[in-house]
């Protein structure tokens, strides 16, 4: 199982236009931040409130690239059942666990690194633009939650993969997904402007709790700074309004339960993945 994860890693570090496409998601949130959305956030008003506005986007692109990233290493498990290569797996003494181990560990040690890099990206862009870097027990704690992240997006994705078997497919898949991620996590608009039924559709998403979760964790500070004489309730509204902290009703997320949903969505869809994958041939 190593041996075939290590191969999957290998034929995508090797594809840059593959992770080029991982990325665009990423890199269009922050082309869109730069260009137009941070006009919009009136991030230029003053420094703290720039180091606000950078952390609440960065945030979410780290949460973009948990899934995005994942989903461009499934590619291998799609081109190889196209090419056929697949056949000659089975034909080996390769279990069937081991095979989809392979890809499975593959996509998630992947989605790892390169969520890890796009957060260590952002860090830099938060300090070159006047911010703050992020304290050492708070970079732990995010790093905690990409874990999670990528282990939720990797069950969701590998779900969907089993699903796939051209690249025709799996493109499509992949720029659709990559369209509708930054919208559905509330990155290119906060979830405040949204209507109520589209809200609760961005909270019931499971991704939307790792990027709320980073959130709260990447934007403590800046908001200590920028509401440091403004009352509770204000501090409160934002939170609400920038998804930084999901509501149903009056009632708090709490950090607990997000987790408790990234840790279920993991168990839901890997068990629908294998109960799908026992029916075919991956």
């Amino acid at each position: 199982m190593i041996t075939l994860a290590k191969r999957n890693i290998l034929i995508f570090l090797r594809d840059r236009a593959g992770i080029f496409w991982s990325f665009l998601s990423v890199i269009l949130v922050f082309g869109l931040y730069i260009l137009f959305l941070g006009n919009l956030m009136g991030s230029g008003e003053d420094e703290n409130f720039q180091f606000l506005a950078d952390s609440w986007i960065m945030a979410g692109m780290v949460s973009i690239a948990s899934i995005t990233t994942t989903m461009g290493a499934f590619v291998n498990m799609v081109v190889d059942k196209s090419d056929k290569i697949i056949k000659d797996f089975s034909a080996s003494p390769i279990t069937r666990r081991s095979l989809v181990g392979g890809y499975v560990l593959g996509a998630y040690t992947i989605g790892i690194i390169m969520t890890i890099f796009t957060f260590i990206f952002t860090q830099g862009y938060i300090v070159i633009n006047g911010g703050r870097l992020l304290p050492l027990l708070d970079s732990i704690e995010a790093i905690g939650i990409m874990f999670i992240s990528v282990l939720a997006s990797s069950a969701m994705v590998f779900y969907l993969t089993t699903f796939l078997n051209t690249e025709n497919s799996f493109s499509g898949a992949s720029a659709v997904l990559g369209v509708l991620v930054g919208f559905i996590t509330g990155t290119y608009i906060p979830i405040g402007t949204f209507p109520e039924a589209i809200q609760t559709v961005i909270k019931v998403f499971p991704i939307s709790h790792s990027a709320s979760l980073l959130r709260q964790i990447m934007t403590r500070t800046p908001i200590e700074l920028v509401f440091s004489n403004a009352p509770g309730y204000v501090i409160t509204e934002f939170n609400k309004e920038m998804g930084i902290v999901f509501y149903f009703g009056d009632t708090a997320v709490s950090p607990i339960t997000s987790i408790l949903v990234l840790a279920a969505t993991t168990i839901l869809f890997y068990g629908l993945a294998t109960i799908n994958v026992s029916r075919k041939n991956v």
